[in-house]
């Protein structure tokens, strides 16, 4: 893992990474927000996938 534990998670769809040490501020996640607390129905930023059409990225 990186820094602190922190991890991220990769859209299958587009290629939209979203890493918990960043959140993303703009959707509405705020830095530092671990996957398992993004609520259910957010959607990808880039292409609107569902959060389900994410994957742990592995380093």
């Amino acid at each position: 893992m990186n820094e602190i534990g922190f991890r991220k998670y990769m859209c299958l769809l587009c290629g939209c990474v979203y890493d918990e040490a960043k959140g993303w501020p703009e959707a509405g996640i705020a830095v530092g927000t671990r996957w398992g607390d993004v609520p259910p129905a957010w959607r990808c930023p880039e292409c609107v996938g569902p959060k389900e059409d994410f994957e742990l990225v592995e380093l």
